[in-house]
């Protein structure tokens, strides 16, 4: 059995448009999956019925900026890492003393004064 191989053109330009396919594949891929989790955890919040507002806090980024590579990577973070994690966690709310917590409802009425009624009423 004999096997034979030609290379039509230039090895080193061939190897050079791989390499740029290669990182131009991986660039995007990472792009996309920052782009979808950010997308997907906007809709948790969202889902969890915390607000868009909340849920726009949620950032992504690909690096490196603006050039393809080969070990490229993206980064999804919060601007508010301290109410998304609060959430997150689900931390132990107490009141001042450890006693009581009040907090009003519109089911316990209006103040003698007309507004709404304090923890003292």
């Amino acid at each position: 059995m004999k096997l034979k191989a030609d290379i039509i053109g230039s090895i080193a330009r061939i190897m050079e448009a791989e390499a740029r396919a290669g990182e131009k594949a991986v660039t995007t891929a990472m792009r996309e999956a920052g782009t979808g989790l950010k997308t997907a955890w906007r809709a948790q919040i969202t889902g969890a019925g915390l607000g868009p507002r909340l849920a726009r806090t949620i950032r992504s980024d690909a690096y490196p900026k603006g050039r393809q590579s080969l070990n490229a990577a993206a980064l999804v973070w919060s601007k508010a890492p301290v109410i998304v994690g609060a959430h997150d966690t689900g931390p132990l709310i107490r009141s001042k003393n450890g006693f009581w917590l009040v907090i009003p409802t519109p089911a316990a009425g209006k103040s003698l004064r007309g507004g709404r009624i304090t923890p003292g009423e």
